[in-house]
């Protein structure tokens, strides 16, 4: 079953549990901790969803594609110093006792890190958080055949807060999953800015900012001559920071193929790396480039205003070890 008997009895000795296993034996629908507040919703009548099941191996995240009504929320939880494990396991208690068995589950290096967090659909920053080195996921199953119904698992954290994405995939005619915090509005202010002068105080506070005074020629990993306020302020933080590592991740809009865009993306983040080291002097050891394509837009692909949020390069805060 989903329950993990020794690993539960350590997160339901964690405050964040409390009150979470009495409910979980009442069959009660999946509830958070009281501190918990939803960032976002997405709600689709009818689609289509790719359920992981596996690792990333052999360049691919094995998928069950599944169809149905899609609930999704992304969860931000007042949580310093819990780890993923507490967060997830009370979790898991509850999706046994709605009856949920698990169909995969797995944490962060062996997931497979940054190649299977972006072969899945999160919903965007800063609503859902995801450290790419500190996360779990989980997918399970509920019932057989056109009545099976499925939920995808995820789970982050930074210094202060716990993330938690949670996808339900039903018959159109069933219930949707409920799932109960104090389902509080999204703050009026972002955790991120659209000026560079936030660059340190968005790392800190939600781990990942869009570098958006960026500027590269159409169809082109080539950065734009001069010098941008937000890659000075990003050398000044890990230069004050010399025991901080950044991954810089490029994305791109949807127009051409997934491996076009990935890799365009990836060159672009490896042009702002370069600029970086040769222009400020960051020391590559604090620097890696990747690149995920179209793969986390946080805009619409459908307009061109769209288009233009979703090129970008971020600078995530990544572990050390």
């Amino acid at each position: 079953m989903i329950r993990a008997a020794a690993l539960l009895a350590l997160a339901l000795a964690h405050p964040l549990a409390a009150g979470a296993q009495s409910l979980a034996a009442q069959g009660a629908p999946l509830t958070l901790p009281a501190a918990a507040e939803r960032s976002a919703e997405r709600i689709e009548a009818l689609g289509s969803h790719a359920l992981p099941l596996g690792p990333y191996m052999d360049g691919a995240v094995r998928m069950l594609p599944v169809e149905g009504a899609i609930s999704q929320s992304a969860w931000r939880l007042h949580a310093p110093g819990a780890t993923t494990l507490q967060l997830l396991a009370p979790l898991r208690e509850q999706l046994d006792a709605t009856g949920f068995t698990p169909l995969y589950e797995c944490e962060d290096d062996i997931c497979g890190g940054f190649d299977f967090r972006y072969a899945a659909a999160l919903l965007p920053e800063p609503d859902m958080h995801l450290d790419l080195g500190d996360y779990r996921f989980l997918s399970a199953q509920k019932g057989e055949g056109a009545a099976a119904e499925y939920l995808e698992l995820w789970v982050s954290r930074s210094s202060e807060h716990g993330f938690v994405q949670i996808t339900h995939i039903r018959p159109a005619d069933a219930a949707p999953l409920a799932v109960t915090g104090s389902a509080k509005a999204p703050a009026a202010s972002s955790p991120f800015s659209d000026t560079a002068s936030d660059i340190a105080s968005a790392l800190q506070s939600s781990g990942v900012v869009a570098l958006d005074d960026l500027d590269f020629a159409t169809n082109s990993s080539n950065l734009g001559d001069g010098t941008y306020a937000s890659l000075a302020d990003l050398a000044a933080y890990l230069a004050a920071n010399s025991d901080q590592r950044i991954t810089l991740v490029g994305h791109t809009d949807a127009v051409g193929s997934i491996d076009a865009n990935i890799t365009l993306s990836r060159s672009r983040a490896a042009s702002v790396l370069d600029r970086l080291v040769s222009l400020h002097g960051t020391d590559p050891a604090q620097l890696a480039a990747e690149g995920a394509g179209y793969l986390a837009p946080r805009a619409s692909n459908l307009t061109d205003e769209g288009r233009a949020r979703n090129r970008r390069v971020e600078a995530m805060l990544t572990p050390t070890q």
